[in-house]
């Protein structure tokens, strides 16, 4: 029962979180009403099935928190915080003008030559007015913002709080259900390699994303980011799935040191009971 409980919470937050901008901003589409509705049934459904049941399928760290939860926490914050710049366009309120000052003041400080937000403002096209690239601009960049300190918090608690094994144990094979460890080489290894993986992608994706867009919109019709719900889903995929690598590079080479030190006492040990 606290199984089912807690898998069913989970679902609904999800659900809340993909219906959030549109409930937010009153969009009056039906067909893209229903497509949202239907979206957010089937990640609700997707994350009821994976927590109702007693072992995992696809979630990497499921029983390892907070590592989701933070990733969670920090999209919603910043899907919260894109939607009500968005909304305060068309209703002002304290909350969010004080959220587009912060966004416009941190999208000014980060939009320098080469940067990411630099590269994400200049998707705007060259006749939009100047409070569309604003827009465009304070999105950008509260959340890669949002992004930086969500993994800044995660490496705070690999250090200092000892994750993942501060409240216990760590299943390798409950919290990786996705890696294989009959596909050849050392595990070890493997570990270390994908996280340089992750972290390098982690890196190269801010610069990546804008570029391919470049490139998409030349070949077909651009991706609109004058509209309201596309900028918030733009932005917010654009600033957390490198922030989402990164933080899975660094769970990986945590646990690859983890199994380090398990060997090294290991070896001792038996070297110890040799002599």
């Amino acid at each position: 029962m606290k199984r089912i409980i807690g898998a069913g919470g989970r679902a609904f937050l999800v659900a809340v979180l993909i219906a959030l901008p549109a409930l937010m901003l009153h969009d009056g589409s039906t067909d893209r009403t229903q497509m949202i509705a239907l979206l957010a049934l089937i990640a609700a459904i997707l994350t009821f099935s994976e927590y109702v049941s007693a072992y995992p399928s696809f979630l990497e760290f499921r029983d390892a928190g907070p590592f989701n939860r933070l990733r969670f926490a920090a999209l919603f914050a910043t899907v919260f915080a894109l939607t009500m710049i968005s909304r305060g366009q068309i209703q002002p309120t304290a909350v969010s003008t004080a959220l587009g000052n912060l966004g416009g003041q941190v999208g000014q400080a980060m939009d320098f030559p080469f940067s990411p937000v630099r590269l994400m403002v200049l998707l705007v096209p060259s006749d939009a007015p100047q409070s569309a690239l604003s827009q465009v601009r304070t999105h950008a960049g509260l959340a890669y913002l949002m992004s930086l300190l969500t993994m800044l918090v995660f490496v705070a608690i690999v250090r200092l709080l000892n994750w993942p094994i501060r409240r216990g144990s760590f299943n390798f094979w409950v919290n990786l259900p996705l890696f294989d460890p009959t596909a050849g080489g050392d595990v070890l290894r493997r570990l270390k390699r994908d996280a340089h993986v992750n972290v390098a992608l982690g890196f190269l994706l801010p610069f990546l994303i804008p570029a391919a867009m470049s490139v998409v919109s030349q070949l077909m019709e651009p991706v609109s980011l004058s509209d309201p719900q596309t900028l918030i889903w733009t932005m917010s995929a654009w600033a957390f799935l490198p922030a989402g690598l990164m933080m899975r590079g660094v769970a990986l080479m945590r646990i690859a040191d983890l199994i380090e030190e398990k060997r090294r006492r290991a070896y001792a040990q038996a070297d110890l009971q040799i002599a």
